[in-house]
């Protein structure tokens, strides 16, 4: 017999390989400029890298914050410019935020690299589990706290290889938010509802066809 209980229901388990494609709900990535990203200051005349773009459903988000916002991504899906981000030579501070949704397999990797990318801040949205497990503690999460830890209060839901903004999800998601200098403690935040005030009508206008995200 199955089993359906929340415990397991709540788990996104990709294979060891896969690419981890889950496009990013657009209203997601303005919740975490207008909600989060503000607080530290105005974004209209900063530059922003988006390294797994995809199609662009979170860079084209972007560019309506950011005066400018580069994307790339691994694989040719026709937005962005064609690169690996974890071996693609970056300039140290070359933009001002780095933000994305990476393979959750990837997603501790390019942090690192991130950090070293912007000048002042990276943000990942990753599966609340992320925050788990003594290794990542160890080897990223002790050394380099994050500034804010901005948990959804609504459910974001993201399935694999296309929005639909019918689609429902028990997997909880989080913003995870690192400042370009290191903080001796970490805020907890939640991001409001704000799904309805934050879609818009062509948000899920129907995209290039997709292949596999990003791989590392």
């Amino acid at each position: 017999m199955q089993n359906t209980s929340h415990a397991v229901m709540s788990q996104r388990v990709e294979d060891k390989e896969s690419r981890d494609d889950f496009p990013t709900p657009p209203w997601a990535t303005r919740a975490l400029i207008e909600h989060i990203v503000t607080k530290f200051g105005a974004v209209e005349n900063q530059t922003c890298l988006e390294p797994a773009c995809g199609v662009g459903h979170m860079n084209k988000v972007l560019l309506e914050y950011f005066e400018t916002s580069s994307a790339s991504d691994i694989h040719p899906y026709g937005y962005g410019e064609v690169a690996n981000f974890l071996t693609t030579s970056h300039e140290a501070g070359s933009v001002d935020w780095v933000i994305t949704n990476p393979p959750f397999n990837c997603a501790e990797k390019f942090v690192t690299k991130a950090r070293t990318v912007a000048r002042r801040g990276v943000a990942i949205l990753a599966r609340t589990g992320f925050l788990e497990t003594q290794g990542r503690y160890e080897r990223l999460f002790l050394p380099h706290r994050p500034a804010v830890v901005a948990q959804f209060v609504e459910r974001v839901p993201m399935i694999k290889g296309r929005l639909d903004k019918r689609a429902s999800t028990a997997t909880a998601y989080a913003w995870i938010v690192w400042l370009n200098s290191d903080v001796s403690s970490t805020e907890l935040a939640w991001i409001p509802p704000c799904r309805k005030a934050l879609e818009r009508v062509n948000d899920y206008e129907a995209s290039l066809p997709r292949l596999n995200k990003t791989e590392c």
